[in-house]
């Protein structure tokens, strides 16, 4: 007896898996995952690296900036991340620094091909197979704008209940946006999704614009129809908090010419997060938060709030409670006490277990994959199921609890009974590490989900 004891503690130490060939000796908690039950369709996981971060990744060795930009982008060693937001410049380095001499004047477009080294960025991020390109103004220059400064605020001017002595720069405004996509078309890079306003709800000392949603609204009237004639889809609003953008697409659903334009809803993470969908039937996307946070921070589970568990669970709210079908988290990489998944100093670079939480999903989840049903008995346990355009399944359960979770997984109405199942763990000492494979039999499989541990099955047919 005292044998067979030893042999079962065994397993359960062993942390991640049992097969299905020795059946566990205590009651296993449930994951069963429904194909035929159909949610949103992902457009992918993205990052930023505006404001010139772009160059810190640049700038390092060739070895390191390899490392590095891997770390971000391949699908084998890294996250494999798919979407990458451009910072659209309203200073020095935007496409039109200088006023042309008013709305109507003929414009006075400038191009350095490098657009502080986002273009260099998106061809690397090409070459790794990425192709979703999201560009975003956090402002307008400054004349365009009743307060005469990219930053601090103000409205673009002939906005309604704004009034400039210099005009109305509202199309002038649309038509400098949609110049900066052809700017990196001539560079080989189609941006496929444009929005005007970045954090219309909020001020601040850097580059910032405020719009009311009643002037959202007035406005994708104007950009939609340029943008669309040009092949862009028109993202809205990106307002601080997800209860903030609830505001704008509420307003944008109230009026049926403004619902027409925009294609995609996308709010930030910062002072509320995607706890419910938006009111929308059309796509929706978390489109920029990093976890507060006043120090660099490399831990998987230490309580700040600023670690990778408190990233893992962010995202699986995300798309369970919230219905996005696109995350973007903030910085890939900066510098100093950054949030960001890596801190560059000089030609160092150190990682953070946030990127291993956002690996766990982006690497494995790829756009086109529709989410399916995932139901869970373990109240510990946080469960999502996702299925990709080549027929895999992929199962991502995060543990709560301090103690391992014993799991019998089912997979039914997914095209396949059989096949091989391969966990990734991350944790405090692993970083999307593959596991031994488990064998599907009869649309079944059993693991153990170690303590505060987010695994990622991946079920492919024989």
């Amino acid at each position: 007896m005292r044998k067979l004891t030893c042999v079962y503690l065994a397993i359960a130490m062993t942390g991640v898996l049992t097969t299905g060939a020795m059946a566990p000796a205590y009651a296993a908690a449930t994951v069963t995952v429904n194909g035929s039950t159909k949610y949103q369709t992902v457009d992918g996981f993205g990052f930023s690296q505006h404001f010139g971060r772009s160059n810190l990744i640049r700038n390092l060795s060739d070895t390191k900036e390899k490392a590095v930009l891997d770390l971000l982008l391949s699908r084998y060693t890294g996250a494999g991340l798919s979407m990458l937001r451009l910072g659209i410049s309203s200073g020095g380095s935007s496409i039109q620094p200088t006023n042309p001499g008013g709305p109507n004047a003929t414009p006075r477009y400038v191009w350095d091909g490098d657009d502080d080294g986002q273009v260099w960025l998106a061809k690397e991020a090409r070459s790794y197979g990425l192709s979703h390109f999201y560009a975003d103004a956090w402002s307008t220059p400054g004349y365009m704008k009743n307060n005469g400064d990219e930053a601090n605020g103000g409205q673009l001017c002939g906005l309604s209940g704004t009034s400039c002595s210099s005009g109305d720069w509202r199309r002038a405004y649309a038509n400098y946006l949609v110049q900066y996509t052809k700017f990196y078309a001539q560079e080989g890079i189609k941006i496929n999704d444009l929005a005007f306003t970045n954090e219309p709800n909020y001020t601040t000392s850097y580059a910032s614009m405020r719009f009311t949603p009643a002037q959202a609204v007035e406005y994708t009237k104007i950009l939609g129809p340029i943008a669309h004639n040009a092949g862009l889809k028109v993202a809205c609003c990106d307002a601080v908090s997800w209860p903030g953008q609830k505001n704008y697409t509420n307003a944008i659903e109230a009026d049926s010419t403004a619902r027409a334009q925009v294609d995609i809803h996308t709010g930030h993470s910062y002072g509320g997060q995607p706890t419910e969908p938006l009111a929308t039937s059309k796509p929706t996307w978390m489109s920029e938060w990093s976890p507060s946070g006043t120090t660099w921070n490399e831990a998987w589970d230490d309580g700040s709030g600023y670690d990778g568990f408190t990233v893992a669970n962010a995202i699986n709210t995300a798309f369970t409670a919230g219905g996005v079908s696109g995350y973007l988290y903030w910085y890939g990489a900066s510098a100093g006490a950054t949030r960001g998944f890596i801190q560059i100093e000089g030609d160092n670079y150190r990682v953070s277990k946030r990127l291993w939480a956002m690996a766990n999903y982006s690497r494995f989840i790829r756009p086109g994959a529709g989410r399916i049903g995932a139901t869970t008995s373990a109240a510990s346990l946080k469960t999502s199921a996702f299925r990709n355009t080549d027929g895999s399944v992929v199962v991502v359960a995060l543990n709560t609890a301090t103690s391992s979770n014993q799991l019998s997984f089912s997979v039914a109405n997914v095209g396949f009974t059989a096949g091989s199942v391969t966990p990734y763990l991350t944790n405090g000492s692993n970083n999307t590490a593959a596991q031994s494979p488990i064998s599907l039999t009869n649309s079944a499989f059993q693991a153990t989900v170690p303590a505060r541990s987010l695994v990622t099955y991946v079920v492919k047919r024989p």
